[in-house]
């Protein structure tokens, strides 16, 4: 009998993926679709408000809306890429009181045990509505694939059961979830309508965002629902290893590319990489009257991005890119 040849797991340091906690795992973990893996770990819908949002002299690390139904509530998320320690565990109980955040994550590399007791004591002595949570990160891969995250719970509430909470998201979809995939779904026929580079051919999924491809790996085209800040988005996305360089790049063309969009974009540069953003406020996006203005603008959007950023990014060399030196290498 020939056995199928299999590959061999291979757990990645974090450092490898993300040098810096704030300038490089908070800014990939409050992006939706990595969100989202946090998210179906605790069976939980979170929306993100804000990154480094200030508590007094400090900043907390993402902070995040519970959208399920009936449920409005502040989550938030604290990180560090090292064992976990008492300034995290001090920091973490001082946003929790200055925001009034009801779900506390702290995700760690590793957790002592007294800090997963920590965790644990403050689960059974406090009102039911506020939960705890731990998680350790890990990365792995087999062979030279990229590496893949993977959250593992360490502590949680008493009454916390994830198999359920997954179980019944499987069995039927929140109302948030089934208008997310309908608001999704009437966006793609729109798409399909106006017959432009980017397609609508595809299946509507249950979240706050899409993405769409721009014709290169690290690079993405995303869509996304904010309610509880009533505005939409859409944004080419850059990350890899290469996307410092790329978003440099780009940006020496800022005025060609926002002469040739018609508009000017938020450009937005983080340690390695960047996003290239257009907002469009005061809309509900819940409201289905108004899909067809929403719809419109980010179908005009998206397809103008398209057709701005498909045949730069695909020219871009980051061998072109000198660090900090702005001029084009010979």
């Amino acid at each position: 009998m020939n056995e199928p040849p299999l590959g061999r797991l291979e757990r990645v340091n974090l450092r490898k993926a993300w040098e810096a906690e704030d300038q490089d795992f908070t800014p990939w973990l409050a992006r939706p679709e990595n969100l989202d893996v946090l998210a179906k770990t605790l069976g939980l819908e979170l929306e993100t408000e804000a990154r480094e949002k200030p508590v007094g002299p400090f900043r907390a690390d993402i902070l995040c809306k519970e959208i399920g139904p009936g449920s409005d509530a502040w989550v938030l998320i604290e990180n560090q890429l090292e064992r976990t320690d008492h300034t995290h565990l001090g920091q973490l109980m001082t946003y929790a009181a200055g925001l009034d955040a009801v779900t506390v994550i702290w995700i760690a590399g590793s957790f002592t045990d007294e800090h997963r007791a920590a965790l644990d004591w403050l689960n059974g002595i406090t009102d039911e509505r506020f939960r705890f949570f731990g998680l350790e990160v890990e990365l792995w891969r087999i062979g030279e694939s990229p590496p893949a995250p993977k959250f593992n719970i360490v502590s949680k509430p008493n009454d916390w059961s994830r198999s359920i909470a997954r179980a019944a998201a499987d069995v039927e979809l929140s109302e948030t979830r089934i208008r997310q995939k309908e608001y999704w779904g009437a966006l793609f026929k729109v798409l399909n309508d106006e017959k432009g580079p980017v397609s609508g051919n595809r299946e509507p999924k249950p979240h706050y965002w899409a993405g769409f491809s721009v014709g290169r790996r690290g690079f993405s085209l995303g869509v996304g629902m904010v309610r509880s800040k009533n505005y939409i988005k859409m944004e080419l996305y850059i990350t890899g290893n290469d996307a410092k360089a790329f978003f440099s790049l780009l940006k020496r063309q800022k005025d060609e590319i926002e002469k040739e969009l018609g508009y000017p974009p938020e450009w937005g540069e983080f340690k390695h990489g960047g996003s290239i953003t257009s907002y469009f406020d005061d809309v509900d996006p819940m409201d289905e009257a108004d899909w067809p203005r929403q719809h419109k603008w980010l179908a005009e959007h998206l397809n103008a991005m398209h057709r701005v950023f498909a045949p730069r990014v695909k020219d871009l060399d980051p061998d072109d890119w000198q660090g900090d030196d702005q001029t084009p290498s010979a």
